[in-house]
C-alpha cells in the first residue's frame, strides 16, 4: 500500500532512506537529495514540504518542494528553487501519479499562483512549458590527454594559453576566496549575489560533496573560482567567479580544464556543464567547449495567473533594475542581494 508522507527533518533515519533511494533512482538529481530541505528552510527560510511516496518495500518516489512567496516576484511552489533540475523522481507511474496529486493538494492549500516542476524530461504536454533554458552533459573520457584531445581545436589554445602562463589550481576548504571573485562577478553583471552563508552551508551539510576549486596566477593573485558539486558519477560546476583580469590570462578556461582533470583522475565519468539560456555568453562558451545543448523542460501547472512568469534577467522589465545594481557600491550590493535573491529561486 502506497502512502504519500512528509519528510521531517529531525527524522535522521527517514533522511537516509530519502538518500539511498535518490542515489539509487535514475530520475533523481543532486537536487532531490533531503539535505535540502535544511538549506531552503535555515539559509532562504522558505517553508519546505520534502514529500515521499513509501510502501512496504520501501521509498518508491521523492518530491522536494518549497513555498516561495514574494510581493515582488509571484507566489509559487516550485520543485525545486535554486536548481536547474527538479521535480518527481520515481520508480513507477503509481509513486509519480500519487506524489503530483499531494503537490497539487498542497499548491491550492497554499493559495499558490502556479506549481513549477524543473524537469528534464517532458511529463505534461497539456502544461505551460518555459523553453528558455538548456543544459550541457558530456562524458569525461577515461585518459585525461584524451580529454583534452577532445575539446575543440580554438578552445583548447585557450586551455593551453592558461597553462603556459603558469596558474595554479588549488581546492579550497572555505568559501572566503571563491566568494569574493564570486559576488565581484555577479555584481558587475547586475544581478544580486546569494550570502556567503549559504556557500558556508553547502560546504558543511555536502562534504566531500561539495568543493570549491580556485585558480591564481603564479604571483598569487586571485583569478578565478568554482563551486561544484558531485553526484554518483558526474561533476557539476555551479557557482563561479571570475577576476575582470582573468580573461586576458585564460583563467577562465584554464578553471574548467582542472576541474575536467581531476575529476577524470578521480574517476568521475560525466561533467555537467549546468544551465544556460539560449543566446547568452555561458551557451557559446559552452558550445565552444564541445558540449551540445539539451533542453530542459521546466512545467507549470497555473491556477492564479495566465502566464508562465519570467523572473530572469532577460526580462526587458528588469533592465533598468540590473543598470542601476551595476552602479551600487558592492558592499551595499552584498548586504542587499540577499534579501532580493531569496525571492526568485
Amino acid at each position: 500500500m502506497l502512502t504519500i508522507s512528509h519528510l521531517d527533518q529531525a527524522d535522521i533515519a527517514t533522511a537516509l532512506r530519502w538518500d539511498e533511494f535518490v542515489f539509487a533512482c535514475p530520475e533523481a538529481s543532486f537536487f532531490h537529495r533531503s539535505a535540502w530541505q535544511e538549506i531552503i528552510s535555515q539559509v532562504f527560510r522558505h517553508s519546505a514540504y520534502f514529500l515521499y511516496a513509501d510502501s512496504n518495500a520501501g521509498i518508491r518516489g521523492v518530491l522536494p518542494l518549497a513555498h516561495v512567496n514574494s510581493r515582488l516576484f509571484g507566489n509559487a511552489l516550485v520543485a525545486m528553487p535554486f536548481a536547474v533540475y527538479g521535480g518527481i523522481a520515481s520508480i513507477d507511474a503509481e509513486a509519480t501519479m500519487e506524489l503530483e496529486k499531494a503537490a497539487q493538494e498542497l499548491a491550492r492549500r497554499l493559495g499558490v499562483d502556479h506549481l513549477e516542476f524543473r524537469n528534464v524530461a517532458p511529463r505534461h504536454a497539456d502544461w505551460p512549458t518555459q523553453d528558455l533554458y538548456v543544459t550541457f552533459r558530456k562524458r569525461i573520457l577515461p585518459e585525461v590527454e584524451e580529454n583534452m584531445l577532445a575539446i575543440p581545436r580554438k578552445q583548447r589554445a585557450m586551455v593551453r594559453k592558461g597553462i603556459k602562463n603558469g596558474l595554479i589550481s588549488t581546492v579550497d576548504r572555505n568559501s572566503e576566496r571563491f566568494f569574493t571573485l564570486y559576488a565581484d562577478n555577479v555584481h558587475r553583471h547586475g544581478t544580486p549575489a546569494m550570502p556567503r552563508r549559504y556557500f558556508d552551508t553547502l560546504l558543511r551539510v555536502f562534504g566531500q560533496d561539495c568543493e570549491v576549486l580556485t585558480v591564481t596566477a603564479p604571483d598569487g593573485r586571485l583569478l578565478s573560482s568554482v563551486l561544484s558539486f558531485y553526484f554518483r558519477d558526474e561533476v557539476l560546476p555551479y557557482y563561479a567567479g571570475d577576476d575582470e583580469s582573468a580573461r586576458h590570462l585564460a583563467a577562465n578556461d584554464f578553471k574548467y580544464w582542472e576541474l575536467m582533470r581531476r575529476s577524470c583522475e578521480r574517476g568521475v565519468k560525466v561533467f555537467d556543464y549546468g544551465r544556460s539560456k539560449h543566446g547568452t555568453g555561458s551557451f557559446a562558451f559552452k558550445k565552444n567547449w564541445g558540449f551540445e545543448p539539451t533542453p530542459l523542460h521546466y512545467e507549470y501547472c497555473l491556477y492564479k495567473r495566465n502566464s508562465i512568469p519570467q523572473n530572469n534577467p532577460a526580462n526587458a522589465k528588469y533592465r533598468l533594475f540590473i543598470e542601476a545594481w551595476r552602479r551600487m557600491p558592492i558592499g551595499l550590493a552584498n548586504w542587499l542581494g540577499p534579501h532580493i535573491v531569496r525571492n526568485l529561486g
